[in-house]
Order: C-alpha cells, then sequence, then structure tokens
C-alpha cells in the first residue's frame, strides 16, 4: 500500500528498515510502552535468525495519548533518523526510552515526578542517556511532516495500540511481544 504524503522530502518512510527480504514485517511501537519494548528487543535476534536476504523488517512509530510523553519521545526517534547514522540513531534512542521507561512515563500514565517534566527536559535526558544530539532536529518544522506520516500510516492500516504487527500488508491481531523469536518466524514462514 503507498499513502500519501510523503515523509520530509531529504528522507523515506523507511529509515528504520532492516533486511531487503520478500517477506515484510512491520512493527508498530510507541517508545514508552513495555510491550513495545519487550518486541523491540526481538529485533536484531529475529533478523539474525530470519536473514536479510529473507526478512524486510520496519519499525513504524505510533504515538498513543494514554501515555503522557508519547509524542515527545515519538518526534525524539524521529529527529534521531535525520542523523547521518540514521537508523542506528534512532535504535539508540529507542533503546535508551525503552531501558528507562521510568523516566518518561507518569506513574499510572497520571502521577508522580514525571508528570512534573517539561518536553524540553525530557528531551535533554533522551539525549544524555543516548549519546545523540537531537535538539536541533527536533525544532525542524518539516520533521512534523514525519510525525503525521507515522500516525496517518497507522490509521490507514487499521493500528489503534502497540505493539501491531503487519505481514506483508496486512494486519496479524494475535500477534504479540510475549511470542517467541521462533513463533514469528513461524507466522512469517521463516521457521
Amino acid at each position: 500500500m503507498t499513502l500519501a504524503p510523503t515523509p520530509t522530502a531529504a528522507r523515506p518512510a523507511d529509515v528504520l528498515t532492516w533486511g531487503h527480504g520478500p517477506r515484510t514485517l512491520e512493527v508498530f511501537l510507541e517508545p514508552t510502552c513495555p510491550f513495545s519494548g519487550r518486541a523491540f528487543g526481538k529485533v536484531d535476534a529475529l533478523m539474525a535468525r530470519a536473514g536479510k536476504d529473507r526478512l524486510t523488517l520496519k519499525i513504524r512509530l505510533l504515538s498513543q495519548p494514554w501515555h503522557t510523553f508519547s509524542p515527545v519521545t515519538v518526534r525524539a526517534v524521529l529527529a534521531a533518523t535525520t542523523a547521518e547514522d540514521g537508523r542506528d540513531a534512532a535504535t539508540r534512542v529507542l533503546a535508551a526510552v525503552f531501558a528507562h521507561r521510568e523516566r518518561f512515563e507518569p506513574t499510572d500514565h497520571c502521577a508522580g515526578p514525571v508528570l512534573d517534566r517539561s518536553p524540553r527536559e525530557v528531551l535533554a535526558e533522551i539525549e544524555q542517556l543516548s549519546g545523540v544530539a537531537l535538539a536541533e532536529a527536533f525544532a525542524r518544522p518539516a520533521l512534523t511532516t514525519d510525525v503525521k506520516w507515522q500516525a496517518r500510516y497507522a490509521r490507514q492500516n487499521g493500528v489503534h495500540v502497540t505493539p501491531t504487527f503487519l505481514i506483508d500488508g496486512l494486519v496479524v491481531p494475535d500477534m504479540g511481544s510475549g511470542e517467541t523469536v521462533e513463533a514469528w518466524l513461524g507466522r512469517l514462514g521463516l521457521a
């Protein structure tokens, strides 16, 4: 499925892509979602087992309103994709947020000291934890196009929660982050 509008003209939507195989797995993640973190933690193992010639894996981002700093963390990941080593920088940002979720999500989504933080403070902490400079790219108005593309793409594909998995463009509603890499490979026909 090809969708318009395209993200920032200088970059394609598929910066967060591994492999170039005929089977495609798209994984919709939210950076402060613990289940997304569990799925993200399996990307390297999945690609190692599947092989880059057999599988194309694409990470998509889906901001979720009940995760208080979701828009900030999603935009931070997309800002990282603008770096020279875009995919690797974004991977470091995702890994840092997933590893320190409690610093970016208030208790029960609505309480605790994290609630007192500003978006600028959240961004600074992501930079510090990931080692990726984000502030300049984060502030570019053109990055909003990328954020909107991710949201539109998720909506057009019927994706509402994370993680959600699409195999060759079709949502697999019962596929989850709690499954093993072996189970994922089976679903993909790559076991």
